[in-house]
């Protein structure tokens, strides 16, 4: 929450409702806002079959003692804006309450965001009392459904420990909260939007915080009604008091629609948050490298079967070898246990000198926020824990620790030493991030922190990451940092102090396009890696990981298994076979730094489900089935009259040239994946 004296000259609701030169209509591309003479706002997308957005009354609501306060309009007012976000125009909307609340939103429209408008509320205690505040809300918008089955898909961002899709259908009976802080004691923050869409047309609300905020993202939709409602809301612990002439601002936040998929949607939402400070990185070329992971051995690997793989993945071509859990004494305490590194440093540095004999860059494992109870590292500073309103320290349940604070100044200091250590006492040249906690943190009550700003430790959270990335540059200026919230959507706000995102433990191989689709349209620049494809559907989903244009990755064995091991992974020749036609072709194609084309196909609605990457003078295509065989493809995208030569890459079949027409259809039947190159002749 901000507050803040604030006095405005407006301040009495029996002034007559006005509207400014310039009249009260705003538009931008496709979307345009007018207020009626009542103050009522209209909302409507242009390209739209049906109408996609009902009206509203209002943009921002606030509530207090239980239940939401009445505004009445005093006036609108249009005005130039010169922002962060460009040049524009606004449409400046005062209403007033019986309680003596003002309130001021602000919808403006800038060039640079065609079809997006960024909305702003400020609530001014205008009266001579105390106003308790218990919340506010801002974006919150009904959509229309149209028909379609389902009514709508959508992208929404939050994480809870069911590590669910990333891109859901929307029918009856459909809720989520999206709360964008903890969901449950490992699992919290995401990406702060919603994207929620037909077959004809779309729109995505978010806010435009440059740090993480505690509010929720609902989406409903119930049985019976034709629309969905979204919007934004920021629900007070205990209510908020203003004084005489306080304000309270809700976050800057924005409305845009589209067509089509998510994609662009995605796409406008990054350089909305690049215009407020998040810039997402661009990738070292070695990020984009195949990995093999010594997981495969899991936490009672031996230093001698590692040794024991490595020529296997020289030989195979990876560039990449990982070390992963199992080095350290415990989470927290990161030293080398006896149990496997019995001369201690020396055995580590020989480890990676082998991985560099072998023509690997070596990357290590690392899980970091995290402290074991009763660890040298708890010892020596027991008040770095974030604790509770109880005062009980926050548990990730999946290690078994206590979350650190990434403020406290003791832990910032020795987790940067260790990312010295790691990267160059030991000779590491990346270092992959891991653990679902990493993505969001709970409000801080310890009293040798902040207590009168229990949220610090959420706002600069990412603050801690980007102390990681600069450190591990700064010994390492080509560093590659892997970061893998396991199952989380990725926050939005670490993703400019990562040069490697990860489909991060998928779920199946949908998770690993979809995943893939999101986190290239928000950051195309940076490196997707597949995670190791053990990880896919049957094990062996190479088309997934290919057509998606992902980097990858296996934690195979050889020539067996760890003793005690849960599952199996051993490089079998059927398994060597299929490993090394996906390398050729990784390698031969390098789809990972192509560019994917949206707008072609719709990936939710359309079937089969398609990808299309741009390489060159080359259009690559990617069909996946999870339902009925496929008996036919289109090839949308291509330029009519061209003849371009069509192959399945993956199978290595030539179908011969074709000449582009206004529908170029292929008679070419598959029942999971198809990988076409259609190349310019």
């Amino acid at each position: 929450m901000k507050t803040r004296c604030f006095v405005l000259s407006l301040v009495l609701a029996a002034l007559p409702f006005l509207t400014g030169c310039g009249g009260n209509a705003l538009q931008n591309g496709d979307i345009s806002l007018s207020a009626d003479k009542d103050g009522n706002l209209q909302l409507t997308a242009a390209g739209a079959v049906t109408p996609l957005l009902q009206d509203v009354p209002e943009l921002s609501g606030l509530r207090s003692g239980g239940g939401p306060v009445a505004f009445s309009p005093v006036s609108v007012t249009r005005q130039e804006v010169s922002d962060s976000f460009g040049e524009g125009r606004s449409l400046v909307m005062r209403s007033s309450s019986a309680e003596g609340l003002v309130r001021v939103v602000t919808v403006a429209s800038y060039e640079r965001f065609p079809s997006t408008l960024v909305v702003r509320a400020v609530y001014v205690n205008g009266s001579t009392a105390d106003i308790a505040v218990d919340g506010w809300s801002v974006c919150d918008l009904k959509v229309n459904a149209a028909g379609d089955d389902p009514c709508f898909w959508s992208f929404q961002g939050q994480s809870t420990e069911e590590r669910d899709d990333w891109l859901l259908p929307v029918g009856d009976g459909f809720f989520q909260q999206n709360y964008m802080g903890m969901n449950n004691s490992d699992y919290g923050g995401g990406v702060p939007a919603v994207c929620l869409w037909r077959r004809d047309a779309g729109v995505m609300i978010g806010h435009l915080e440059p740090n993480p905020v505690l509010v929720s993202l609902p989406v409903s939709k119930k049985a019976g009604e034709d629309f969905a409602t979204i919007g934004i809301e920021k629900k007070y612990d205990a209510p908020v008091v203003l004084h005489p002439g306080q304000t309270v601002e809700t976050c800057p936040a924005f409305i845009a629609v589209f067509h089509g998929d998510c994609f662009s949607a995605l796409r406008n939402y990054a350089s909305l948050l690049e215009a407020q400070g998040v810039v997402m990185p661009e990738s070292e070329p070695a990020a984009f490298e195949p990995a093999w992971c010594a997981w495969g051995y899991e936490r009672r690997f031996t230093i001698d079967e590692i040794l024991g793989t490595l020529p296997k993945v020289k030989e195979l071509g990876f560039k990449w070898a990982t070390l992963d859990d199992g080095y350290q004494i415990a989470e927290g305490d990161w030293d080398l246990t006896p149990a496997r590194f019995p001369h201690g440093d020396a055995d580590m540095k020989m480890l990676v000198d082998q991985f560099h004999a072998n023509g690997l860059k070596a990357e290590l494992w690392w899980a970091p926020l995290a402290a074991d109870p009763g660890t040298a590292f708890l010892k020596k500073y027991p008040q770095s824990v974030i604790l509770d309103k109880e005062g009980n320290p926050q548990e990730i349940t999946w290690w078994n620790s206590w979350y650190l604070s990434p403020v406290d100044p003791d832990v910032i200091r020795e987790q940067q030493a260790l990312v010295a250590k790691f990267l160059g006492d030991w000779g590491f040249d990346g270092l992959k991030l891991d653990g679902q906690h990493m993505n969001a943190v709970a409000p801080d009550y310890n009293p040798a922190h902040h207590p009168e700003d229990p949220e610090k430790d959420v706002r600069e959270l990412p603050d801690f990451f980007k102390m990681i990335y600069e450190t591990a540059r700064g010994v390492k200026p080509h560093a590659v940092l892997q970061f893998c919230p396991c199952g989380d959507c990725f926050s939005v706000y670490h993703l400019p102090y990562v040069n490697k995102t990860v489909s991060s433990d998928p779920e199946s191989s949908w998770q690993i396009r979809t995943k893939g689709y999101v986190l290239r349209a928000l950051a195309p620049r940076t490196a997707y890696y597949g995670d190791h494809i053990e990880l896919s559907d049957g094990g062996n989903d190479y088309p997934t990981q290919l057509g998606i244009g992902a980097v990858l990755g296996t934690k195979f064995t050889w020539p067996k298994d760890n003793p005690y091991v849960r599952h199996s992974y051993v490089l079998t020749p059927e398994k060597e076979a299929l490993l090394k036609n996906a390398l050729e072709i990784y390698e031969t194609k390098r789809l990972s730094e192509g560019e994917l084309v949206p707008g072609l196909y719709d990936v939710c609605y359309d079937f089969p489900e398609t990808y299309v990457i741009r390489k060159d003078d080359t259009m690559n295509y990617a069909f996946y089935t999870r339902g009925p065989k496929v008996e036919r493809v289109e090839l949308r995208g291509l330029e009519k009259g061209r003849d371009y030569r069509i192959t399945d890459y993956y199978n290595h079949v030539d179908y011969g040239v074709v000449t582009a027409s206004e529908k170029t259809v292929l008679d070419i039947a598959f029942d999971h994946a198809l990988l076409l190159e259609a190349k310019q002749q």
